[in-house]
């Protein structure tokens, strides 16, 4: 099997991103397994396990990335990957929650601590400050796994505590 490394950049967000780290990898042979990109603020994250054949290094993938005219002024990492790259069965996703409306202290902290309680796994968390009409809207968006004997209870606590908190409250059942 070939080695596994996990790259992460960050820096200022631009166009063009994306398509210029994910083609300078394809060039390098490099193969993609899971990746995630998001904007926060005017910066922009984008990490990635990757697949490199046995003629690179992750020292050699580094640099290359660092030289990247769109990678200009950005932290470049490319470290070893240890973990089994394979999803178990707590990544099988079989809920999106979505969670709007004004932002709280602890919020995340507060619904995340319910998916412990009735051991769901959060696989994908997205959260943003959003303009409306009234000012700033805060959006969650969880996607989970939830253990088929606790959906119903976990996502009917979900949904109370976001009425309790005047927050509105989507979910879907995959």
């Amino acid at each position: 099997m070939a080695a596994l490394a996990l790259v992460s950049t960050f820096c200022p967000d631009r166009v063009g991103l994306v398509s210029g780290i994910t083609g300078h990898l394809f060039e390098l042979g490099i193969n993609l397994r899971d990746a995630t990109f998001a904007s926060l603020g005017t910066g922009a994250e984008f990490s990635a396990v990757c697949e490199l054949s046995e003629s690179l290094t992750v020292e050699e993938v580094e640099a290359s990335l660092t030289a990247l005219p769109v990678l200009a002024g950005a932290q470049v990492t490319v470290t070893p990957f240890a973990f089994d790259p394979i999803p178990g069965p707590q990544t099988l996703v079989t809920h999106r929650i979505e969670v709007s409306g004004g932002d709280q202290p602890g919020l995340v902290a507060r619904l995340s601590e319910i998916f412990t309680q009735f051991e769901a796994n959060i696989v994908r968390l997205d959260a943003q400050t959003l303009p409306d009409r009234a000012g700033e809207r805060y959006s969650l968006r969880f996607s989970v796994s939830i253990p088929a004997e606790h959906a119903a209870t976990c996502l009917a606590a979900i949904a109370n505590t976001a009425e309790m908190l005047a927050l509105n409250c989507k979910t879907e059942s995959l």
